[in-house]
C-alpha cells in the first residue's frame, strides 16, 4: 500500500514538472508583468537616471539542460574605471540606489521577461556563471536538468549566507523533489524573505565569492 502511495506521488510530481508547471509559469509570469508595469517603468526611468545607460544588465547564463541564454536584470554598479581603464571593484561601483534595488530584489524584476520567454522557471536553482560548468561534480550539475528560477530552494534558506555546497545540495535537492505544493510553498517563503530582506549578503565585496569546485 505504501508502494503504491509513493508511486502516485512520483506519477504526479512528473505530471506537474512536465505539462503543468511551464504554463503555470507563463501565466504568472505574464500576470506579473502587468500588476508590475508601473514599478518596471518607474525603476527603469530611475536607473537610467542615477546610473546612466544602459537600464538593464544583460549577461549569457547557462539554463535547462545546461542550454546558454541571456539574462536581464537592472543595472545596480557604475562603469567607473580606472586609470588603467579597468573596471574599479564591485563594491567601489555599487551605489547607495544600487544597493537598495539588489536589497529589495528590484533589480530581478526583468527576470520576469525571461520566465515569459522560457529561459527561467519562477522557481528552480538560480542560473550562474557559465564558467562554473566545468567545476560541478556528477551531483551538482543535476541542477541543469530544470529550468533556473527566479527563486529557489537555496534562495529560502539562506541565498548568500551559505555555502556554495549548500546552495547545491539544495539545489539538487529541488530537482529530485519538484512538485506543485513545493513551487507555492516556495513563492510564499520568498515573498517573506523579500519583505524581511533576509539572507542579503552585507560584505563590501557585494557578492558571493566565486565558485572553485568542490574538494572531493
Amino acid at each position: 500500500m505504501q508502494s503504491e502511495v509513493k508511486e502516485e506521488a512520483k506519477v504526479k510530481k512528473g505530471i506537474y514538472r512536465r505539462f503543468l508547471k511551464r504554463p503555470m509559469d507563463f501565466i504568472l509570469s505574464l500576470m506579473a508583468i502587468i500588476v508590475l508595469s508601473p514599478a518596471l517603468i518607474i525603476v527603469a526611468i530611475l536607473v537610467r537616471f542615477k546610473l546612466g545607460s544602459p537600464v538593464l544588465f544583460k549577461q549569457k547564463r547557462p539554463g535547462l539542460n545546461e542550454k546558454i541564454f541571456t539574462m536581464y536584470k537592472f543595472r545596480t554598479m557604475t562603469d567607473e574605471k580606472d586609470e588603467n581603464g579597468e573596471l574599479l571593484p564591485n563594491h567601489m561601483r555599487l551605489t547607495k540606489f544600487g544597493k537598495i534595488l539588489r536589497a529589495t530584489s528590484l533589480d530581478e524584476l526583468p527576470e520576469l521577461f525571461n520566465i515569459l520567454k522560457g529561459d527561467m522557471s519562477i522557481i528552480g536553482p538560480r542560473p550562474l556563471l557559465i564558467e562554473y560548468l566545468s567545476l560541478y561534480n556528477d551531483k551538482q550539475k543535476h541542477r541543469h536538468d530544470v529550468r533556473p528560477g527566479l527563486s529557489g530552494l537555496a534562495q529560502v534558506n539562506g541565498r548568500n549566507a551559505i555555502s556554495w555546497e549548500e546552495k547545491f545540495n539544495y539545489d539538487v535537492d529541488y530537482v529530485e523533489n519538484i512538485s506543485f505544493l513545493l513551487d507555492l510553498k516556495l513563492i510564499v517563503r520568498t515573498f517573506l524573505k523579500v519583505f524581511k530582506r533576509e539572507g542579503v549578503n552585507k560584505s563590501e565585496n557585494v557578492t558571493m565569492e566565486k565558485f572553485k569546485g568542490t574538494q572531493n
